[in-house]
């Protein structure tokens, strides 16, 4: 028994140095390193840039190389871009976890920014789906500079024209998270009800359109300040925070989606129909674990209980791309 204490004690003390070591690898910050020199002959342009993680003050203007498009490709000259709180996560490196995927002590990649409009300047020989001219928008990372190169299949797509290009640049990441939120996660039908937690926030004034385009009843939670604008923006019904608290009004709903987090599951259970479901969308705030509870909790939880509670990860897809441009 004895030898079997010192085996599980080995383990977790194992364990516990493997951990340790792995935060202390994530959360380690590089020094910001130089640009890098360009070629004498190369074209150029000025971009943000960041070369390593922190503050608003790593991000640097910078002159770099311009990009040309590859044969399935497209230049695009970027007229208008949007900041999201993606950028802000990847500008920071937080929560550390992501940085497996982003880089260890710095960014992999230099380019900030996903969001942009502007009008298409060159396009590689395989391309049939554009042309020069066209005014398009969608989701590249180097939105924040003069040109980006997109592939021709993935997230772009022509802008509408009665839609100008600084409203069509705030359109792809926070409504695309809507839209999956929605309608995939959320399996949304006409005549359902849906509350929207955070409908006055970038992803919240989308779902709200988005739904009631989708024939749902609409219910907006925001404060004060803005209730009368969640109201124009369609909603049926709004609950000001500040004054009152939706979970204990007698109302149920097929579906919450939620980008607060200011309520327990448990609590949302009793607004939710028996089979509803709950699309989390973000998560507390924190460089280590926080971020992560909400998606933990959700699936701990939904194995025990009729209603669904599921973490939305939005992807920046094309087609979705298409059903937003048809919707403005």
């Amino acid at each position: 028994m004895k030898l079997r204490y010192k085996i599980a004690n080995g383990v977790l003390i194992v364990l516990a140095l493997a951990l340790a070591s792995l935060a202390v690898v994530l959360s380690y910050e590089s020094d910001c390193e130089p640009a890098p020199a360009i070629a004498g002959d190369a074209e150029r342009m000025q971009a943000i840039a960041y070369r390593c993680y922190g503050s608003a003050d790593v991000l640097q203007l910078e002159e770099v190389e311009k990009p040309t498009p590859g044969d399935n490709e497209v230049l695009v000259r970027v007229r208008a871009a949007a900041v999201n709180p993606l950028d802000w996560h990847y500008m920071r490196g937080s929560p550390y976890v992501m940085r497996l995927a982003s880089g260890i002590g710095a960014p992999d990649d230099t380019r900030v920014g996903v969001d942009f409009s502007g009008i298409v300047e060159a396009v590689g020989s395989g391309v049939t789906r554009f042309k020069p001219g066209d005014e398009v928008f969608g989701g590249r990372n180097g939105a924040f500079g003069e040109y980006v190169v997109v592939p021709e299949d993935r997230a772009l797509v022509l802008k509408p024209d009665n839609v100008t290009f600084e409203k069509a640049a705030a359109v792809p990441v926070a409504a695309l998270t809507a839209l999956q939120a929605l309608r995939d996660k959320g399996q949304l039908q006409p005549g359902q009800k849906v509350l929207i937690n955070g409908a006055s926030g970038g992803v919240g004034t989308f779902a709200v359109q988005i739904a009631k385009s989708m024939g749902a009843e609409v219910t907006g939670v925001c404060s004060t300040r803005n209730v009368e604008m969640v109201r124009s923006l369609g909603a049926d019904h709004v609950f000001d925070y500040k004054k009152e608290n939706y979970t204990e009004s007698d109302n149920q709903y097929d579906l919450i989606v939620d980008m607060v987090g200011n309520h327990s599951l448990s609590t949302n259970r009793r607004v939710l129909t028996p089979e509803g479901t709950m699309v989390l969308v973000g998560g507390a705030k924190g460089d280590w674990f926080a971020p992560l509870s909400g998606p933990i909790r959700a699936m701990l939880y939904s194995p025990f209980v009729d209603q669904t509670f599921i973490v939305l990860l939005a992807r920046i897809d094309r087609d979705d791309l298409q059903v937003l441009s048809d919707l403005m």
